[in-house]
């Protein structure tokens, strides 16, 4: 885990609104792009945070995997 609780929800709820509006046809096709905040979003995890050395989840560093 290395999004944070409101990294997370902005995560979500940018996606699916981006998702809703790809699928109205009010933005292009380019619109589901998305797929990639709400998922991320949702498993708490992002590759890039990860490469770039990026955390926003607080209890990281206390929880041990």
């Amino acid at each position: 885990m290395n999004i944070g609780t409101l990294d997370r929800w902005l995560r979500i709820i940018i996606g699916a609104v981006l998702i809703v509006l790809a699928a109205t046809d009010v933005l292009g096709l380019w619109a589901y792009i998305g797929i990639i905040p709400l998922a991320t979003g949702i498993i708490r995890w992002c590759p890039i945070y990860t490469l770039l050395g990026i955390q926003t989840c607080p209890l990281h560093d206390t929880v041990k995997r």
